[in-house]
This record gives structure tokens, sequence and C-alpha cells, in this order.
């Protein structure tokens, strides 16, 4: 069965060896968990790339990270594989070949572009089709689900939004906190949470209320569940596919069942759930699922659901 992902890390992998003066090899990498051979072995049809800077990075120098790992993205993952397409439009999912798997480019924090819409103009071109305002951290967008202050968008912010929606770019929540949250679900056609859980099962601040999954199904957004133990169980570094089930059941009781999917943190995360380590543990999931779902239910939340609610 085939299977999007809408969250990994492995540019920051590949830039990090990069700076150590490695070059590691996307395709078979034994450290990136979403390594082109897993991606294979787990059926993954469709995987997202995400562009974070660590907030630790002096701000003079994180768009200068960002372009690093766009040259990655494009130097060793697209022009190294003749199968790995990337997707520039979102109708480009549907054109890709029986053997070929596609990339989408997307940015985690818009530290990368600071106040500079020019930047981010520039992003779209380089071809990041989902934008997330914050990391934890509080920027000039946006407070973080991390930032003690808790505000909401600024103006900036609110003016990134309304350029997402011109160029059918998603507007990712997955960071945001509570009151940026809310302010997006105002101003975005597309809002998306690329990889986020149900905090009435475990009670983490990236993870969504009750209300917050209701406004998303509502708007037809999506949300991509995680696979970060101390984001499915509170407080631990463990967990089970039964566990992260019980994300699955309680998004579907709040009438999630067509609107949501999987976005793993692969090679950002440090502890995983159990039998599924990397994408190419994809099947044991789905196995699992089709347990406790239907077949129909189960291909949507691995492919079709995000199919059907992507920007058009």
């Amino acid at each position: 069965m085939k299977v999007i992902d809408t969250h990994c890390d492995a540019l920051l992998k590949l830039q990090q060896g990069m700076r150590q003066g490695l070059t590691l090899n996307y395709r078979n990498e034994q450290t990136i968990e979403t390594n082109l051979n897993r991606l294979r072995q787990g059926n993954v049809k469709v995987q997202f790339f995400a562009i974070f800077i660590d907030p630790e990075i002096p701000s003079d120098e994180k768009w200068q990270h960002a372009l690093e790992q766009i040259d990655l993205f494009y130097s060793e993952i697209i022009a190294k594989n003749s199968d790995i397409k990337q997707i520039k439009n979102w109708e480009d999912i549907a054109k890709l070949n029986e053997n070929e798997i596609g990339a989408v480019l997307t940015l985690e924090g818009a530290d990368a572009f600071g106040n500079s819409l020019v930047k981010l103009r520039h992003l779209y071109r380089m071809g990041v089709m989902s934008i997330g305002l914050t990391w934890n951290n509080a920027n000039l967008c946006a407070d973080g689900a991390g930032e003690p202050r808790g505000s909401g968008l600024t103006l900036l912010g609110k003016e990134v939004v309304k350029l997402n929606n011109e160029n059918q770019i998603l507007t990712d929540v997955s960071h945001l906190s509570v009151k940026s949250f809310w302010d997006v679900m105002d101003l975005a056609d597309y809002p998306f949470a690329s990889h986020s859980n149900a905090r009435a099962i475990c009670d983490h601040p990236r993870n969504l209320a009750n209300d917050q999954i209701e406004a998303m199904f509502n708007k037809n957004g999506l949300i991509q569940l995680v696979f970060n133990p101390p984001f499915i169980n509170e407080q631990k570094q463990t967990a089970t596919i039964s566990d992260l089930i019980t994300h699955i059941d309680h998004l579907c009781a709040l009438g999630g069942e067509k609107q949501i999917g999987f976005g793993s943190d692969f090679d950002g995360i440090t502890s995983f759930v159990k039998d599924l380590e990397n994408a190419s543990k994809y099947p044991v999931l789905i196995n699992e699922l089709l347990k406790h779902y239907s077949e129909q239910q189960v291909r949507g939340f691995a492919y079709e659901n995000f199919i059907a609610n992507m920007p058009k």
C-alpha cells in the first residue's frame, strides 16, 4: 500500500554531514531513516523534506543554512537519484510513474527568511510547497508552541499566510502556539498539520486540542500523525503501534477519518515507536491498521486522504 509521509529531517542530517566534511549517500546511508532504500521498502510514494534551522544558529547565518539544505535536496536527492522526482505542483503527484517517488520541499520555521518577503518568494520559486511559520520558539512571524508568551501572528506572519494562499502553499500549524494556531485558522485557505497528534490523549504542547482538531477538519485541513513517542505517550520515550492507533481512533471519533495521514518526523526524533524505527517499517504499521480498520480506511490514512484534500 502506497504511503505519503509529510515530515522528515533528512536534509538536516545531510547538512550536518557536509559541514563535517562528509558526503552522505542518500540512497543507502544507514543514519538516515528516510534514505531511498528505506522509502522503497516502506512503499513510500511521496516524502516531504523539511528545511529546518536550529534556533541556536545566528540570525545572519540562517538564510545560508536554508540555502545549503535546499542545495543538498537538489544535488544529493534529486540529481543523484533518477527515480526521485521533485513535486513542484500538487498535480505532479498524480503524474508519478510506478517506479518513481515524489519529493516535496517544505520549510519548518520562518526564521530562514527573517522579515524578507523577497526571500520567501525565492523559497516558493525553489519549490517549497509548505510553510510552517515557527518551530517551538518565537520569531518575527509568530510564537511557537514552546514560547511562554503564547502570542499569535504578527502582521508579517499574517502577510505570509496570505501569500501562501495566493501560491497554493500549505500553512503548517504543527509547531504554533495556540493563539498563533487560531490566527492561522482565520486566514489560511490550506491549513495543514504536518506532524501532530491528539492532546486529549497525550497532553503535550506540540499536540492539538479537540477544538483545534475540529476546526481543522471543518476547514478541510489535514492532520498527519507523528511517530515521536513523547507526543504519543505523555512524558515517555517509548510507544507501541497500538498507542499510536489510540490517537487515530480519537481523530476519527472527532470526524477526521478522511482527513488524517502520517508525518513521521523520521530523522528528527531520537526515540521510536516499537517496530516503526524507520521508513522501511511502514508495512508493519499498515498491517496492524488493517486489523482495526477497513482497507479503504487504511488507504485513506496512508495516501488517499492527502490526495483528496491537497490544494486544487
